[in-house]
């Protein structure tokens, strides 16, 4: 009888809350489409990431919130279909992490807010409007990818003073790629380098991209920045070990996997800070009211190991310059 009595006065309690107190005891939805595999190194450390970022800033995972991720499989022209799969299940909230994500996010009907994790040139590829007012449904993080190219060469250039031709690993798909190769041939030439595109459509296609990098025998490997290509650290940076091939990126975590230098701003932190965002629009701020945010770190990663083993020697200067050195 007590029981009873005890579980109406819940009932009658729990009945004259607000309504809007209700919801919030229901998790939102934020959905986030991945290019990559569920299980690669870089999409786990990215969703650690962000889950990170929202506990941050108060969110818990299953309590506030729940994520619910969809994988490309390096195969970005699933984004419509996994974007729309995504808004049937009532989510609040997007998170991509690839120009092609966020591009397919922007074309859902009704539109849903967009954060973008870590994008090349958002205004040169048309997403925003300016980084400072992004406008429309869509802001979050640019990566700087555009500013490194000088800086990167001048470390390659350290490291293998010699080196003629170059490999560039791109994603053909990436509409930032054929700009960003222009420029890096017009600085390699400069100094005597010949760049070599090396074209990576799907995830299946790398062993036989190394073999054909391997015939043309080139003196530095540059990996491009694209989220499908990252995802494929780990393997990208073995089989540039096992042809003998020093490897350089932007993205300082692909070091961590075994490549042997990267310039550039962490995708971790770019990741954890998304939960800034989300936690502005879940407040009410309109998401393309809120500024565009750019990296303001850099940072200079060297795999000593990676070094030793392809018998190269790092300048001491260098290492000293280094945020991470890995031994």
């Amino acid at each position: 009888m007590q029981r009873r009595k005890f579980m109406k006065l819940v009932g009658a309690a729990t009945a004259a809350l607000p309504l809007e107190a209700l919801a919030q005891r229901v998790p939102i939805r934020i959905g986030l489409l991945a290019s990559g595999s569920a299980t690669s190194h870089y999409t786990v450390n990215l969703i650690k990431a962000i889950k990170q970022g929202l506990f941050d800033f108060g969110l818990i995972d299953g309590r506030d919130y729940l994520l619910l991720p969809r994988y490309a499989e390096g195969d970005y022209e699933r984004f419509p279909a996994l974007a729309r799969e995504l808004a049937q299940t009532g989510i609040t909230i997007i998170l991509a992490h690839t120009i092609a994500s966020v591009r397919a996010a922007q074309k859902l009907n009704p539109p849903i807010s967009i954060v973008m994790l870590s994008i090349n040139d958002p205004v040169g590829a048309g997403l925003v409007a300016s980084l400072s007012k992004p406008a429309g449904n869509t802001t979050g993080l640019a990566n700087l990818e555009e500013d490194l190219t000088t800086k990167l060469l001048e470390f390659q250039r350290s490291i293998v003073p010699t080196a003629r031709t170059m490999a560039a690993l791109v994603n053909p798909r990436n509409p930032t790629h054929s700009s960003f190769l222009e420029k890096l041939r017009a600085q390699a030439e400069v100094f005597g380098i010949k760049v070599l595109p090396a074209e990576l459509t799907t995830p299946d296609a790398l062993e036989d991209v190394f073999a054909g990098l391997a015939a043309q025998r080139p003196n530095l490997l540059q990996i491009m920045s694209d989220s499908g290509i990252f995802d494929l650290s780990e393997r990208i940076a073995a089989l540039a070990l096992m042809h003998r091939i020093p490897s350089f990126a932007t993205s300082p975590e692909f070091v961590g996997e075994g490549g042997l230098l990267a310039y550039g701003a962490s995708r971790r932190r770019l990741f954890i800070r998304s939960g800034y965002y989300v936690k502005r629009i879940l407040e009410g701020a309109r998401a393309g009211d809120l500024p565009v945010e750019q990296p303001t770190r850099v940072e200079l990663w060297i795999n000593v190991r990676t070094a030793k083993a392809l018998n190269v020697v790092v300048p001491t200067v260098l290492l000293a310059q280094a945020d991470e050195v890995i031994e």
